[in-house]
């Protein structure tokens, strides 16, 4: 993918980096059973750890606990349906300022997730408590694509426990680009 030249948006963008996307996420609910359950049984995952407390009592971890791809689940906002096209996909609006939304101003209002990368510290039990924090963590050189121009956007979401311990960390990469250029445009 080549980089373009003469990009003055990319040094505004660069001022974004290391910085949060939004404030801190509480999680509504701690993990708790119910929404274990409802996992498992839409991914038809088996594994006895998850739900059947006496096979999860004699397991490594001596009791219940979440399957660890869930981590993300925990503190999702509930998605605001109205206008979700319009904000890329977005499950709530964005009001503070931020990359996502100096992209959306500047024409870059498509949305294209490339990447995920999930790090889990330890498992969830019911009861934990999560909060996770996000921070964009690079921005890259405006590029031209076989898709459209337009920047790869990185961002860092830690979960922490109620104690305030690091539980796992997601990194989430999209393609933020201009429509008005796809296909050579």
């Amino acid at each position: 993918m080549p980089e373009l030249e003469n990009d003055p948006l990319r040094e505004r963008l660069e001022a974004y980096v290391g910085k949060p996307l939004g404030s801190v996420s509480t999680a509504p609910d701690p993990v708790n059973v119910p929404m274990i359950r409802h996992w498992v049984a839409a991914l038809d995952d088996q594994n006895p750890i998850y739900l059947d407390e006496a096979a999860a009592s004699e397991s490594r971890f001596g009791g219940i606990v979440a399957p660890p791809a869930m981590l993300q689940t925990w503190t999702m906002p509930t998605p605001k349906i109205e206008g979700i096209a319009e904000r890329g996909g977005a499950p709530t609006e964005m009001t503070n300022d931020n990359v996502v939304t100096a992209l959306d101003e500047a024409g870059y209002v498509g949305t294209l997730a490339t990447n995920s990368e999930l790090d889990f510290h330890r498992y969830l039990r019911p009861g934990d408590e999560l909060e996770s924090v996000t921070e964009l963590e690079t921005i890259s050189q405006r590029k031209k694509t076989s898709l459209a121009e337009g920047y790869f956007v990185t961002w860092i979401t830690t979960y922490k426990d109620g104690t305030g311990q690091v539980v796992g960390r997601q990194l989430f990469r999209i393609f933020k680009f201009d429509p008005a250029t796809m296909g050579g445009a």
